[in-house]
């Protein structure tokens, strides 16, 4: 079978591209779970692509549990049948990139729920990293600078004073395209940044005090303008 070298344009798409060049790899190879795929400079050659880009592709079906990485011995198919494989490769290339509103409204109810469980399982710690990012958000907004980066830090910290970490992995994975979105939306005036700082102190003490009913109320209340802008302006 002789793999087609791949132009390199947008990173989604040459992305989704060598995740199907691996589907067909092991189809045409007939490979079984546990089966060893060729190394990372093998499959840049082959498909024509850089070995980073064959690398964030190899991630994304790892994160999908389709491959498994051991260091120093290299990836593996995972211990899945073909059929089923096959069939997870194709949903994760229709997935489309998620519009603002998306990450919106999956950022709300991660938080609600992230802040509820931070309220009952916090740490002294935990809540000692939390005022540090408030501290710095409230030290940013004050100064007049863009505070977006810091404000995402301190629903971070509440994400990992929960202790669950599937959701402050989830929060992970989302943050950095908020972040761009932020800016591309404008989002956060300076007049809204000033009024998040009583609303990020409301969240806190709500979660000093182990109150979780009252810290999800803030929260939501702290979104509801967010919440509102999104479904002001168009998709992305």
């Amino acid at each position: 079978m002789k793999l087609e070298s791949l132009t390199i344009g947008d990173n989604q798409n040459v992305q989704n591209a060598i995740i199907a060049k691996i589907k067909e790899l092991i189809n045409y190879k007939n490979l079984e779970p546990g089966d060893k795929l060729p190394s990372e400079r093998m499959l840049s050659e082959k498909f024509g692509v850089s070995r980073s880009n064959v690398r964030e592709a190899i991630q994304k079906l790892e994160f999908y549990g389709l491959l498994k990485s051991i260091p120093q011995s290299g990836t593996f198919v995972a211990n899945i049948g073909v059929v089923a494989m096959n069939g997870m490769i194709d949903d994760i290339l229709r997935l489309e990139s998620p519009d603002f509103k998306s990450l919106v409204e999956t950022r709300i109810l991660l938080e609600l729920k992230t802040v509820k469980l931070a309220s009952l399982r916090r740490s002294e710690e935990d809540l000692k990293h939390i005022k540090e990012t408030l501290d710095a958000y409230v030290e940013k907004v004050l100064s007049g600078e863009d505070a977006v980066q810091e404000d995402l830090l301190f629903h971070l910290a509440i994400a990992k004073a929960s202790g669950n970490a599937t959701m402050t992995m989830f929060m992970l994975t989302i943050t950095p395209q908020i972040i761009i979105d932020f800016g591309k939306y404008h989002v956060c005036d300076k007049n809204q940044a000033v009024i998040g700082i009583d609303e990020h102190k409301a969240i806190y003490n709500a979660i000093k005090e182990q109150k979780p009913d009252l810290a999800r109320q803030k929260m939501k209340d702290h979104f509801s303008v967010l919440y509102q802008y999104c479904y002001n302006i168009k998709s992305a």
